[in-house]
């Protein structure tokens, strides 16, 4: 009998909700989890994202999807713009889960994790990185080689978020 995998899923959560949007569709983070516990063995998914107050429905509904969400306080600037990075909180938990779980699933396509994959690589502890734009994304990533990347661009018909009518 096949032992069930204990994998965890850290996801930076602004790469791939820009990243998706930037393809033209927008992803149904419910279907996502599924898609993780499903493909991967993920029994928890970490997401990392900027606390923006008034999207505390947003935070629910991730959280009701079977998200565990770790958030970061966010900077408004003069401009109007918001800043929430959130690598440094995604490789401390990374790190602090690390006996927990069989193997890291890495969903983002920013080369600032590259060190954390080649850390995880050599440990055995590394089972993918998930790159929501195979169209954009770091250079710093490419040297794993593609065994070693999944992308999410051609999972649109699968993961893409449909208005629900009543």
């Amino acid at each position: 009998m096949k032992k069930k995998s204990n994998n965890y899923a850290f996801i930076d959560s602004q790469n791939l909700n820009l990243s998706i949007r930037s393809l033209g569709w927008k992803l149904d983070f419910a279907r996502f989890r599924v898609y993780l516990k499903e493909k991967y063995g993920v029994t928890k998914a970490f997401l990392f994202i900027g606390f923006v107050e008034g999207n505390n429905d947003l935070y629910v509904s991730l959280q009701s999807a079977g998200f565990l969400c770790i958030f970061k306080p966010t900077l408004e600037y003069k401009d109007g713009t918001t800043k929430g990075n959130c690598d440094a909180e995604l490789v401390l938990h990374t790190m602090i889960e690390y006996p927990n779980y069989d193997k890291a699933i890495i969903v983002t396509g920013d080369g600032d994790f590259y060190c954390l994959v080649q850390y995880l690589i050599e440990k055995e502890k590394f089972e993918r990185i998930i790159i929501p734009n195979l169209f954009k994304y770091s250079a710093l990533l490419k040297r794993f080689g593609r065994k070693q990347l999944s992308f999410m661009n051609e999972l649109k018909n699968r993961l893409e978020y449909k208005k629900r009518t009543p």
